[in-house]
């Protein structure tokens, strides 16, 4: 897909100027249809003046880093297709850049209404906690970074069956780039969860994020062990 642009000239936040050095990327399945959503809801922002470019390759990392090459802005955004976006977000988002332009940005995640009613509260109250303290935020928290460092990590490693999201954050860490965590939260859908039971789906992505880290963390320590003799 070409890359689209959002303008307003209403635009009365004084954030505008600092949104419109990001590109927002949006990854797609080949079957998904919810970015069209999430489109919509990124035209209802006068604040907002970004590129953004939804892409869709053969997988998520490929789709990230195809969509993250043909982006101007200086910032990435990286935005799933089922998210919602808030001007709460926006001007968080601005200010956050604003204050730490250096760092990984990642959202406070909760999901929509419809899963008000589900133990997903649980899910989201979870990967919160998991990001302040452990630092592993995965990609549906809306990470946000300087396209230069992204191209000094090399992009999110495609080579991963999965996760890849979770390993850039790891590979973000050790190369002394610090997480940020911005207090606004992030809407996205638990359809997933739905779909595929809430306990089989929840225990599996507890495995492969604990099984994940585990070895990158120990790569972490390692190398901020040896740093001061180096």
């Amino acid at each position: 897909m070409n890359s689209a642009t959002v303008n307003s000239a209403t635009a009365k936040n004084k954030t505008s100027p600092l949104l419109a050095q990001v590109s927002i990327v949006i990854p797609m399945a080949a079957d998904e249809s919810e970015y069209k959503t999430l489109l919509a809801d990124l035209q209802k922002h006068s604040e907002l003046a970004a590129e953004i470019i939804p892409c869709s390759k053969n997988s998520r990392a490929e789709s990230l880093n195809s969509g993250a090459a043909k982006a101007c802005g200086e910032w990435l955004w990286f935005v799933h297709a089922d998210s919602r976006i808030s001007t709460d977000n926006l001007c968080a988002l601005a200010e956050s850049l604003e204050q730490h332009p250096e760092d990984l940005h990642y959202f406070d995640l909760a999901f929509d209404q419809a899963c008000s009613k589900s133990p997903l509260y649980l899910n989201a109250l979870g990967a919160n906690l998991r990001s302040r303290f452990a630092g592993a935020p995965f990609g549906d928290q809306g990470l946000c970074i300087k396209k230069s460092l992204f191209n000094q990590l090399s992009g999110y490693p495609q080579e991963a069956p999965y996760g890849e999201d979770l390993l850039f954050v790891w590979h973000a860490r050790q190369a002394g780039i610090k997480l940020r965590r911005i207090p606004s939260k992030l809407l996205t859908s638990g359809r997933k969860y739905q779909q595929q039971g809430w306990l089989k789906l929840t225990l599996l992505y507890q495995w492969r994020w604990i099984t994940m880290s585990f070895p990158q963390l120990l790569k972490l320590i390692a190398m901020r062990i040896k740093a001061p003799y180096e």
